[in-house]
């Protein structure tokens, strides 16, 4: 792992954090991922992903209830687009 890349004692496999930093997921997600995928098996996780529908068929509402659980800031402005956009890169 380069240096200065180490995301800290908390992450359970680096290569797959940091495979999913690059691909775009957010700290937090990538953490999330990488330590469910080393405790459980790749496979495992893999398949229990995708359980959630599209946030394009969610009502405005239920979207910024969303934004408001993960503390996104200027929800009650954004538009829908705005607001699928925010939580999809929270």
């Amino acid at each position: 792992m380069p240096q200065g890349k180490d995301p800290g004692p908390s992450v359970k496999d680096d290569e797959k954090y940091e495979a999913l930093r690059r691909e775009g997921a957010s700290k937090e997600k990538a953490a999330r991922i990488a330590n469910a995928s080393a405790a459980e098996g790749e496979d495992t996780v893999g398949k229990r992903g995708g359980r959630a529908g599209s946030y394009d068929d969610w009502s405005v509402d239920d979207l910024r209830e969303r934004a408001s659980e993960l503390d996104i800031e200027g929800r009650s402005q954004m538009s829908k687009s705005e607001l699928i956009d925010a939580l999809r890169n929270h």
